[in-house]
Order: C-alpha cells, then sequence, then structure tokens
C-alpha cells in the first residue's frame, strides 16, 4: 500500500474540511461572549424555568380538583407530562446540532412556549367545561415541543460564551454551571412560592397569566443581547451520522489488523488540527488523546488498499482518530446515564405524592387563618440549593481542593455519587415520615376519612424536601457539567438533553413502578396507592425505591470506577498514538 499518497489524499480532504470550519468561523457574529452575553441567555431560561415549575408544580392540585381526576390517574399524567417534555429535548438537539444551530432554535422554542402558556391561560379562564380538559391537555403538549428546542440548546449556548484558553477561563466556565443552576432554581423557588399561592387563593387565570407576561418581557431582553453573542459553529449536518460512520467503518475492516501500535502509515492521522478563526479570535483546535477502550473502532481509522487507491474520501470507510474518540465519548457516557435514571425516579415524588401527603396535614401558620399551599413545600428544596450551591462553591470546594488537588475540589463523578447516596436516604426518611402520619390517622380514627385533616404539622415534610435539595445541588449540577464536558463539542446540545432525558425516563418508570405496584398490591387486599392515603401504604411505596435506588448506586459506582475522562490537547500540540489518558478506575 503507498501510504504517502494516502496521507496526501487524506491531508486534501482534511484542507477542504478545514476552509469549510474557517470559513463557518468567520460568518459568525463577532460577539465578544463572557458574562456579558450570557447574563441575556439567563434572562430566557430564568423565565422558562419560573413557567415551568409554575405549571408543574401544582398540576396534580389542578388535575383532581378542577378536572376530578384519581390521584393514582393524575400522578400518571403529570409523570407522562414532564417525562415527555424531557424526552423532546433529544429531538430539539438533533435539529439544533444538524440543521437550525442553538440561537434559532431556541428564539423558535420560546415563541412557541409562549404561544402554548398563552393557550394555557386562555384554557382555564374563557373555554367552557367541557372542553377544558381537551384544550388543557393540547395546551400542555405544545409547551413540551417548546420545552424540547429551549432545554438542550439554551444552557450550552450560554456555557460556548466562555472561552477554554487557558486554565483560568476553564475554572470560569465550571463556576458558571453551579450559578446558572443556582438562577435557575431560584426561578423554580420563586414559581412555587408565588404563583401556587396565586393558584390556590385567587385564580388559575391570574397564575397562569403571570406567566405569559414574565416569558414575553424574557424573549425580549434575549434579542437585546443579539450583537453580544458568540455564535456557535453553524450546523454541519447530523453528529448521528459521524457516529454511524465510524460503527460502519470498523466493521467494514473488522478482519484489518494493524501492523505496529504506533504506526501513524497504518492509522488516518487527524489533520483538521490547526488554527482556526474565531470572529477576531484566533484559536487552536482541541484534539482528543487516544485512549484504549474500545478498541475495535480503531479498525476504521486503518487505510487499506481500497482508501490508499481511491481518489477521493469515503467516510464511511475511512474516519479520523478524533471522530473514532468522538464515538468512545459517547459510548463511555451511555453506563452512567442509566445508572442515574433511579436518582429522577426519586425527585418525581417531591411534585405528586409529596404534594398529596402536606394536603392531609395542619397547613395553617400560629393561629392565623393563613393555609400554606401543599405544592408550595417544593420551594423549600429550592430555598435549600439556593443555600448549599454558594457555600459548596465558596467554602467547600477551595478546602477540598488543598487535600485532593482537585480544581473542582472533588471530581464530577464523585458529586453524582454523593447526590445518588443522598436521594436514598430521602427515601427512607420518606418513608418514616409517611408511617408516623398513617399512625397518627389511625390514632385519631381517620383512616376512613380522606378528606378530614390529620393533626400533624406539614412541617414533618420538612426532611425530606430539605434533603430533596442536597441530592439536587449535587447530581444535578455534576450531571450537566458532565455531559457537556465529556460530550464531543459538536454534540454539546445532544449532551444537554441527554441528562435533561434522566427525568423524563425516571417519569415514565414511574408510572411502570406504580402500575405494577398497584397490580400486585392489589391481589393481597388493599392498594398501596389508593385514592385514601390513610388506608394506602405510600411508605412501603417509598421503601421500594429507596431499594431501587441503592441497587442503583451501587452500578453506578461499578460503571464510575470505568470511566476514563476525556483529555484534550492544542491543535499545535498533537497527541501521539499511544498518549497515556487518566488511568482507569480514576474516578
Amino acid at each position: 500500500m503507498d501510504s504517502s499518497v494516502a496521507l496526501e489524499l487524506i491531508g486534501n480532504g482534511a484542507k477542504e474540511a478545514n476552509i469549510k470550519v474557517s470559513t463557518q468561523r468567520r460568518s459568525a457574529s463577532r460577539g465578544g461572549g463572557g458574562w456579558n452575553a450570557a447574563i441575556f441567555i439567563i434572562f430566557v431560561e430564568v423565565a422558562e424555568r419560573f413557567a415551568f415549575y409554575g405549571i408543574s408544580g401544582n398540576l396534580i392540585t389542578y388535575l383532581t380538583k378542577e378536572l376530578h381526576q384519581p390521584t393514582a390517574t393524575a400522578v400518571k399524567n403529570v409523570n407522562t407530562w414532564v417525562g415527555v417534555s424531557t424526552l423532546f429535548p433529544v429531538l430539539g438537539a438533533f435539529i439544533a446540532d444538524s440543521f437550525m444551530g442553538r440561537f434559532k432554535t431556541i428564539l423558535i422554542s420560546s415563541v412557541t412556549f409562549l404561544l402554548g402558556t398563552v393557550l394555557l391561560t386562555l384554557s382555564v379562564s374563557v373555554i367552557p367545561l367541557h372542553c377544558r380538559e381537551a384544550l388543557f391537555f393540547t395546551a400542555l403538549y405544545i409547551l413540551s415541543v417548546g420545552e424540547g428546542g429551549h432545554k438542550p440548546c439554551v444552557q450550552t449556548f450560554a456555557a460556548d460564551q466562555f472561552y477554554e484558553d487557558s486554565p483560568e477561563k476553564r475554572k470560569e466556565k465550571s463556576s458558571f454551571f453551579n450559578w446558572w443552576y443556582l438562577g435557575i432554581v431560584a426561578a423554580a423557588t420563586a414559581a412555587t412560592l408565588l404563583l401556587i399561592y396565586l393558584q390556590d387563593n385567587i385564580g388559575w387565570t391570574l397564575g397562569f397569566g403571570v406567566l405569559v407576561a414574565v416569558l414575553g418581557v424574557a424573549l425580549v431582553i434575549f434579542m437585546l443581547g443579539i450583537n453580544r453573542y458568540r455564535k456557535e459553529l453553524g450546523p454541519v449536518g447530523s453528529p448521528f451520522t459521524r457516529v454511524v460512520q465510524v460503527f460502519v467503518a470498523a466493521t467494514r475492516k473488522w478482519r484489518l489488523k494493524r501492523t505496529s501500535c504506533d504506526g501513524w502509515d497504518h492509522v488516518f492521522y487527524n489533520q483538521t488540527c490547526g488554527t482556526h478563526l474565531d470572529g477576531d479570535q484566533q484559536y487552536n483546535t482541541r484534539i482528543i488523546a487516544r485512549t484504549n477502550q474500545f478498541r475495535f473502532l480503531d479498525k476504521a481509522t486503518i487505510i487499506d488498499n481500497i482508501d490508499a487507491s481511491s481518489k477521493t474520501l469515503n467516510p464511511w470507510r475511512l474516519c479520523s482518530v478524533d471522530q473514532v474518540e468522538d464515538v468512545k465519548l459517547v459510548l463511555r457516557l451511555i453506563p452512567i446515564w442509566f445508572s442515574c435514571i433511579f436518582f429522577h425516579v426519586v425527585q418525581t415524588q417531591t411534585h405528586t405524592y409529596f404534594t398529596k401527603q402536606g394536603s392531609t396535614m395542619i397547613r395553617s401558620i400560629g393561629i392565623s387563618h393563613f393555609q400554606i399551599p401543599p405544592a408550595s413545600l417544593q420551594g423549600l428544596t429550592g430555598i435549600t440549593i439556593l443555600i448549599v450551591v454558594p457555600i459548596y462553591e465558596r467554602v467547600f470546594v477551595p478546602i477540598a481542593r488543598k487535600f485532593t488537588g482537585h480544581p473542582s475540589g472533588i471530581t464530577v463523578l464523585q458529586r453524582i455519587g454523593v447526590g445518588l447516596f443522598l436521594s436514598i436516604l430521602n427515601m427512607v426518611v420518606a418513608a418514616l415520615v409517611e408511617a408516623e402520619r398513617v399512625s397518627t390517622a389511625k390514632e385519631n380514627n381517620l383512616l376512613d376519612n380522606p378528606k378530614a385533616t390529620v393533626p400533624m404539622a406539614i412541617w414533618w415534610l420538612l426532611p425530606q424536601y430539605t434533603i430533596c435539595g442536597f441530592s439536587d445541588a449535587f447530581t444535578v449540577v455534576g450531571l450537566q457539567e458532565l455531559f457537556y464536558d465529556e460530550m464531543p463539542e459538536a454534540m454539546r446540545s445532544m449532551g444537554a438533553a441527554a441528562y435533561i432525558s434522566l427525568i423524563g425516563v425516571g417519569s415514565f418508570i414511574t408510572n411502570v413502578i406504580i402500575s405494577v405496584v398497584q397490580a400486585i398490591s392489589s391481589r393481597y387486599g388493599e392498594k398501596w396507592l389508593g385514592d385514601n392515603l390513610n388506608r394506602a401504604y405510600l411508605d412501603y411505596f417509598y421503601w421500594v425505591l429507596a431499594g431501587l435506588s441503592a441497587l442503583s448506586l451501587c452500578v453506578f459506582l461499578w460503571n464510575a470506577m470505568r470511566l476514563v475522562y476525556k483529555d484534550v490537547e492544542g491543535g499545535k500540540n498533537k497527541v501521539p498514538m499511544g498518549h497515556k489518558l487518566r488511568p482507569e478506575g480514576h474516578v
């Protein structure tokens, strides 16, 4: 095989790709980026989170009290809507990365979300009662469409405003994830405290109408920052295509063997690195260090006789080293994704059964007649996060850094693991509190009176909401950072959609667990999750979730010990084959 001819062929193809990349980058907006740009993006995200939690936080109350749905049915409807809303981002990310780009996707999805909120407001006000349910659910799923385009793009677009050409700037980006999450939690907390009070005590029309005004203002603010944004590289085709190409090329060459471990003559060396223009900035393309995991995919980089004799580069036969390593990044994250699903199964209880628990308890404050809306206790989770995240960022990280030497104090996987453990503790505490609530109802002969108030203060639920906030602060922020940093740069919107989809999958799995529990428990007497919580066995359900979450944590730890973090080098410092990455088992 004439390897020099083959490498010259590959080099010409790479130069063409290089020219295309540079042209696209020169045509992008020359906004400066940084916090001056990110702050405008934060406004639209804060407004969207304010609206989403203002709807989802009290949705079970509307379904059971206004539409008169059974509790188990209402819980499933809430979980289904939340699930669809958090799975649509996978489609939205595909559209953004492949065709529209993040900025346009955010803009269109924000308008869609606003229109869905307008329709939702109309459905609870001027629409006749017999048509209300159909229009209400139509509006909800229009919101899901808007959510699908918004969620995978807005955080990634905001993070892209920060450069990574120095350790200080990379540290600034790491801090960004903490403060970003702090902002959206503040919005969610305000929604659960303010909007839910308006919905329960004044009316659903005003409660949803406020959302329309907030979303409209945020959309205007987002457009005001258009000249400040550092636009992403324009869409260059489906990221899924690049993934499939590697598998096809590796399969077609499965019989081939490399004659030398470090022989570049037998491997498609990554020629696409170099210096590119980004507005007025020059930067070095980051290339990924070689890894030994999933080595069967390395066959896609071997130049065989067909490649050498061909006049054009066939991406379905020959892939670059970087392209193969991108696919390995995706494969390494899949086990982590699966092992975090049950975390979100636990979190879905905060806006479903936790709320129903609170509705049966004493909700008055002191001697006043003010009644705390049961769904408002979700605000305790947000308040906990608002306290924990700054302490974590300003106190814990500097102290931990002195002991571990890690820039973030502890690794991302360690942070996620702490949150998963806390979610198990959350279910244990919730089960114990529910057992006490049922015991109190029994002592007061209220087991057959589900509408009566159990003489037990709603503040008994404070521990489980607080622990939920702690676990969120660790796991959710950790997942955001992991799926941004470890995904290929061209698939970062898809990475955002991946961790968001965990919420959706967790919601659907919760529905499955509820159905299984109902089916099994009905064979042996009282259903565990009946409409009468005093006669139900909700505490048993919580123990089941605790056990499944403990099993999930064990799977996570096993996967985390095997994960190899992504390692990159600047384009001028090309990574040789056999470059030693962080050793396997470094969590």
